[in-house]
């Protein structure tokens, strides 16, 4: 575990790390972005123009392939890397992001999960043993500990009771994949502190994952509906009390300024569907803001998205042609922009990899978020 994550020394006024990730499956440089491969594929994209914009991980969800086609299959047919064709590492999720988003087909118990397929109605059951072999089965490269992810706003016990449970699934997650081999084969575990609002179960959390042997940490429970500010606090408060020695990962975020805000705090890596669903809206990010390709002002737009960026999409199409594909509802416009949306994160972490290679870091990212929130005002105008 202890050469899982090897921390490259750089020069920053915060928090900001720069890091390396070794995997069986290849290396991965931190800062990161992870699409998301719900479903073992990445709406609207290939695996090889995946390649092609510098993708260096995925994320797969433990629930959604447990139930199809299930994780069995997959392990019968040669693995999640195979099966989707994906030779580079991926991460998947543990399922207790479902908590959350599937709560009125589920049943929490002290002993884990009771599920109603939102596919079909089938009853199945997910608890910490069931999280890890499931995983084990896919053949993740990174895998989650079950965790409880409650709602915003929540309850003060409510939350400390998922604390509870979280805490508890995480040790047997851990015993259990001891138990099982799961480490035998090079791959490694997160544990994910959780907490909510409250900034005193955020610490209590996170401090106790820290005694716990885990390959890397994640902030879980953010992004939930809380105010901005209120998310940036708990990974404020979190981050500090976990292990400077491994890899930090907040779930399930963000705007491009969040990103760059979270490194700031200390963090290494981030997933969210937010590239891939507004390429399905017709939205494309660029460095001055999101811009609606439905707006007529586009019509007669020579233009690239993005100029200089170097992806298949900004090199071969105006936004005119875009805005064209997107009006006309084709479904080329939802690749062409999945294509672009998700090589604008990963060029910006790129970027942000660069820039604390150099030391001027600090300077620039303020610089880079105000540019884009000034022109995310006057594209909302």
């Amino acid at each position: 575990m202890s050469s899982f994550f090897q921390r490259i020394p750089c020069q920053t006024e915060t928090e900001a790390r720069l890091g390396i990730l070794q995997t069986a499956h290849g290396m991965v440089e931190t800062p990161v972005f992870m699409p998301v491969g719900t479903q073992a594929t990445v709406k609207a994209a290939t695996p090889a123009q995946l390649r092609e914009i510098g993708c260096q991980i995925l994320l797969g969800n433990t629930y959604h392939l447990h139930l199809r086609p299930g994780s069995e299959l997959i392990r019968n047919l040669g693995g999640l890397h195979v099966f989707m064709g994906w030779e580079r590492p991926i991460l998947t999720d543990s399922g207790g992001f479902q908590v959350f988003s599937l709560a009125k087909l589920r049943k929490i118990t002290p002993e884990g999960i009771h599920f109603r397929s939102h596919l079909n109605g089938d009853k199945f059951f997910l608890g910490p043993l069931e999280a890890v072999k499931i995983q084990q089965n896919l053949g993740s490269d990174i895998a989650m500990a079950l965790d409880e992810c409650p709602p915003y706003p929540c309850q003060e016990e409510a939350c400390r009771l998922a604390n509870k449970r979280t805490l508890e699934w995480a040790g047997q997650c851990l015993e259990s994949a001891h138990s099982t081999g799961f480490f035998d084969s090079g791959n490694h575990l997160f544990g994910i502190a959780q907490g909510s609002v409250y900034k005193h179960l955020r610490i209590e959390c996170a401090q106790a994952l820290a005694s716990l042997n885990f390959c890397g940490y994640a902030i879980g429970g953010v992004a939930v509906g809380e105010p901005e500010r209120m998310m940036l606090d708990q990974v404020r408060w979190t981050a500090p009390h976990l292990p400077a020695e491994k890899p930090r990962y907040v779930m399930g975020v963000g705007t491009p300024p969040q990103l760059l805000k979270m490194i700031a705090l200390g963090v290494d890596m981030f997933d969210c569907v937010m590239p891939t669903r507004a390429a399905r809206h017709g939205t494309a990010f660029t460095p001055f803001g999101k811009i609606n390709l439905r707006n007529s002002r586009f019509r007669e737009d020579k233009r690239p998205l993005a100029e200089g960026l170097d992806n298949y999409t900004c090199q071969h199409f105006t936004r005119a042609y875009l805005r064209h594909l997107v009006v006309a509802e084709e479904i080329l416009a939802s690749t062409l922009l999945t294509i672009h949306n998700l090589h604008f994160y990963l060029d910006l972490m790129k970027q942000v990899r660069e820039h604390l290679q150099k030391g001027d870091f600090d300077n620039w990212s303020l610089h880079w978020i105000a540019t884009y929130e000034e022109g995310e005002a006057e594209n909302s105008k």
